[in-house]
């Protein structure tokens, strides 16, 4: 009899095809969290293998802050084309309109907490009962606490103590009225599989991870980009720097690293040798100790 041995890529593509194919078997209207990131590309490629030849059968919805970079509206635009797939788009700028939610003011005011509003809100009128995310545990000590199928309460909430037990790789997607799932498929994956599988699979990303030039401010012991929305104080110096991002998310939030990363080959083996979570650069994670489990637990993504 012919063996067949999987390497260590090939068990993680398989497990979170597994996952992806639970949650479309299990929920009515289930929905790719897509923010334009390497992680949520990540779990559209994923999908469009776990279904091919059949189109992914998911809608992408994307929490639109308003400030986000240029290029990953460009690159979501660009692949929901190409995929044929319906986009859904909750505005952070709309629930301030609304009166929804009190926009943050200072030098340090972000969007990203009023995405909690944007996206329940989202979730609710599209009916949704399960949000596919691109959460890893190894990028923060609450993501850390997820199971593939994570449960939301009739206000939207994650309780980390009231989770379903996942024994034996069976998940469990009963809901009451009102309540609705979180399912991570990549939630063992590191940042060093992600960069691997993307090369192997060719995947196309922005070109905001790839090392370019930049202007930046040095502020919270990251580079932050330069942008319309950044408040710049007398005293910050705006630099050109060569720079790149581990992870993207609100432009006035995110933090790049000084690299000459512009191959995805250099991009891996920079990441290999580093000691700091990508989210280490992320202002928001930076305000307290429990900044990203607060926020997951109003219902962050």
């Amino acid at each position: 009899m012919k063996k067949y041995y999987l390497n260590y890529l090939d068990e993680l593509e398989s497990e979170a095809i597994y996952v992806l194919r639970e949650v479309w078997a299990q929920f009515e209207n289930p929905v790719i969290l897509f923010s334009g990131g390497k992680d949520s590309i990540l779990v559209t490629h994923l999908a469009k293998k776990a279904f091919y030849p059949s189109k992914i059968p998911f809608s992408l919805l994307h929490v639109d802050t308003g400030h986000n970079f240029p290029e990953t509206i460009a690159f979501r635009d660009d692949l929901v084309e190409k995929l044929g797939v319906k986009l859904l788009v909750g505005s952070v700028q709309e629930s301030i309109d609304e009166g929804r939610v009190q926009e943050e003011k200072g030098k340090n005011a972000t969007r990203n907490a009023l995405q909690i509003t944007t996206l329940l809100d989202a979730i609710e009128a599209n009916k949704i009962d399960c949000a596919i995310g691109g959460g890893r545990r190894d990028e923060e000590k609450a993501r850390a606490k997820e199971r593939f199928f994570s449960h939301r309460d009739d206000f939207g909430q994650w309780d980390p103590k009231n989770q379903r037990p996942e024994l034996w790789n069976l998940l469990n997607g009963k809901y009451f009225e009102g309540e609705h799932f979180r399912a991570f498929p990549i939630s063992n994956w590191t940042e060093m599989d992600v960069w691997n599988y993307i090369k192997r699979e060719n995947i196309q990303i922005p070109s905001l991870y790839f090392a370019h030039q930049r202007e930046v401010v040095w502020r919270n012991n990251s580079w932050i980009p330069v942008s319309d929305f950044l408040k710049l104080d007398e005293s910050e110096e705006v630099f050109s720097k060569k720079i790149r991002f581990r992870t993207l998310g609100d432009i006035t939030i995110t933090g790049g690293i000084e690299s000459d990363a512009d191959t995805l080959e250099k991009i891996a083996e920079e990441v290999s040798t580093m000691r700091k979570t990508e989210r280490g650069d992320r202002s928001d994670d930076k305000r307290s100790e429990t900044a990203m489990e607060d926020r997951k637990k109003q219902g962050y993504f």
